[in-house]
């Protein structure tokens, strides 16, 4: 094949790097953030609907404690009592079910759930993708923090 040439020539990216960079950066965050409040809405409709279960404590538990970090860090730090107040909530949850053996959530639980994940996605959608990846790490820093002071305590005892 004589007359075609095999080297491709260098013609610059649309988009500067930096630009890029954010585009995609940007892009990524819907999907990230609406997946984690999916996670919310559809295990809070489970446990109203009475068909909850530890998983889905655990995965509400984990979420909230995410927004509490973000309030932390700055992202409606004013609304941190709604969290701490959601996450009493749960804690009545989880004495009801050890006490019924139903994952169930009472009106008032639901309520304080419901604002507390309101909170959230108003923190996701100003929050950064790396805000959201700290806040994150903080949680599980503090859950491993927490497991490591509990485990020192029942060695002392």
């Amino acid at each position: 094949m004589p007359g075609k040439s095999r080297t491709r020539k260098h013609t610059p990216p649309a988009m500067s790097p930096l630009l890029r960079a954010l585009t995609f950066s940007r892009a990524a965050h819907e999907p990230i953030t609406q997946a984690m409040l999916l996670q919310c809405y559809t295990g809070l409709d489970a446990f109203r609907r009475g068909r909850g279960s530890r998983e889905l404590f655990t995965t509400l538990e984990r979420q909230l404690l995410i927004a509490e970090e973000l309030c932390r860090l700055g992202y409606h730090p004013d609304d941190i009592a709604d969290v701490q107040e959601a996450h009493a909530a749960m804690m009545h949850i989880d004495a009801a079910e050890k006490e019924t053996g139903v994952w169930v959530m009472g009106d008032a639980d639901y309520a304080w759930v419901c604002v507390a994940f309101k909170l959230f996605g108003r923190q996701l959608s100003v929050a950064s993708l790396e805000g959201i990846a700290k806040a994150e790490a903080r949680m599980v820093e503090g859950l491993l923090s927490a497991k490591r002071r509990i485990a020192s305590a029942e060695v002392a005892t």
